[in-house]
């Protein structure tokens, strides 16, 4: 089994006493976030988890934990995302340069090839043209590079629960977003330069999740939880599977999350995972650190000793 931590939140930076105390106990619980009455436990022994992979934007609050991680054998990289955005677009977000430096302590600590560089997601704006992504791009990777050897990019998807989020920013700083697929050039010009950026910094550049076709540029087409990476890294032979869940832009293999979305304080306008500042806060109110559950607790058994799940009929949310 594969955990992702999270596609839906930042378990790292928000987390990381939680997520030790599940690790402690071996197990977690999660409920489907479209079918909330789903509910699964998970196991966390080591003996049961292939790889966890940390998505975050400010890893530190978990780097005391990282040494007990390894004395237990799991296996884990990091998809660390690093952008240089105006405060409108990121406000929750530690100063640049702590999450510079935050990011040159992963790699050293972990090697470059467990530290994923997500610039993600690339806006095209009259506020951030192609020339600030280019720009922005070429003066962090000169400052990642050794720690890292995979940068990764994606094109902003608008998603119809933060169109208003957007809209009401372009308002307020008075200016105007742009679509990427009615600015060809634009489209060429921005990725024929990043990976110019990304070879000159021992870099590989790859797309996530993305329907434009950026090969003809040279920019090959990745994953985040990428079942080749896993494999490599950490020398599983088994076969895994593409996650039929994901869009079928994804090219990521199977996982079990433990995120729950609206939970981010972050509070990036463009995020797909939280939909209201209300109901992250109301949502937080719920979380308790001794719970099996991100959100929310729990009076059901734990999954049993061989890893498997038991069935939902055996855990109740409150």
């Amino acid at each position: 089994m594969i955990v992702s931590a999270s596609r839906r939140t930042d378990i790292p930076a928000l987390f990381p006493g939680w997520f030790m105390s599940r690790i402690r106990a071996g197990w977690f619980s999660a409920r489907n976030p479209f079918t909330p009455k789903q509910l699964r436990a998970y196991s966390l022994k080591p003996e049961d988890v292939d790889a966890i992979v940390f998505w975050t934007k400010n890893p530190v609050p978990l780097f005391p934990a990282l040494e007990t991680l390894d004395d237990c054998g799991y296996n884990y990289y990091f998809q660390y995302t690093l952008n240089d955005y105006p405060k409108c677009f990121e406000p929750g977000l530690p100063p640049l340069e702590d999450r510079i430096r935050a990011f040159q302590q992963l790699g050293s600590m972990l090697g470059g090839t467990r530290v994923v560089w997500r610039y993600d997601p690339v806006i095209l704006s009259t506020l951030t043209p192609a020339g600030y992504h280019v720009d922005k791009v070429s003066y962090l990777a000169s400052r990642l590079a050794g720690y890292t050897s995979r940068l990764t990019i994606s094109f902003l998807d608008c998603y119809a629960k933060v169109q208003k989020r957007l809209e009401k920013i372009a308002r307020a700083n008075e200016f105007e977003f742009q679509d990427i697929t009615k600015t060809q050039g634009d489209l060429a010009f921005l990725c024929n330069e990043l990976v110019s950026i990304a070879s000159l910094n021992g870099m590989e550049l790859a797309s996530c999740a993305e329907r434009l076709p950026l090969e003809k540029f040279g920019v090959a087409r990745g994953s985040c939880i990428d079942g080749a990476l896993i494999q490599d890294l950490f020398g599983i032979a088994k076969p895994l599977r593409k996650d039929k869940g994901q869009r079928p832009e994804c090219l990521c293999v199977t996982s079990v999350d433990m995120g729950v979305y609206n939970t981010c304080r972050h509070q990036c306008v463009y995020c797909y995972a939280n939909f209201s500042e209300k109901t992250i806060f109301a949502n937080l109110r719920k979380h308790d650190a001794s719970s099996p559950y991100l959100i929310g607790t729990h009076d059901g058994p734990p999954p049993g000793t061989d890893g498997r799940r038991r069935a939902s009929s055996q855990l109740r949310l409150h």
